[in-house]
């Protein structure tokens, strides 16, 4: 299934793009709300390799509506880029859950492989093979 996002680099690009400016642009945004901020630095929530974000703990219910309207924006675009890249959302959030994995900062929760939830470290983190 994800033979494409290996072999073309192309979309690997496009989709490394699409984390820079719009996946990046709604994290941009919602960092000024301050449960996203404290949620994001306690550990609360952290990167999916499915490209959304996931709960490591019970989210209070500000952070559970602020998660799901920021997966929410980012399916629309992933679909988006998806449909201009003739590849499949669910390619394309993959390929964006790489990049922003390898985006955490150390101290910063991201889901491994496994779907254990890891803090990142100074070190790479542990991402899917199939990454890009």
């Amino acid at each position: 299934m994800f033979e494409f996002i290996r072999k073309n680099s192309k979309l690997t690009a496009l989709a490394g793009g699409v984390t820079l400016a719009a996946i990046v642009a709604t994290p941009v945004l919602a960092q000024r709300d301050p449960a996203y901020s404290a949620a994001r630095s306690s550990g609360a929530i952290g990167e999916k390799p499915d490209g959304y974000l996931g709960f490591v703990s019970s989210p209070s219910a500000r952070t559970k509506a602020l998660v799901e309207d920021l997966n929410i924006k980012r399916k629309a675009a992933y679909t988006r880029k998806a449909q201009e890249t003739n590849s499949t959302v669910e390619q394309f959030a993959f390929t964006s859950g790489c990049n922003l994995i390898m985006r955490t900062v150390a101290g910063e929760k991201y889901q491994a492989p496994d779907g254990s939830w890891q803090t990142r470290t100074s070190a790479d983190p542990v991402r899917d093979s199939r990454c890009p």
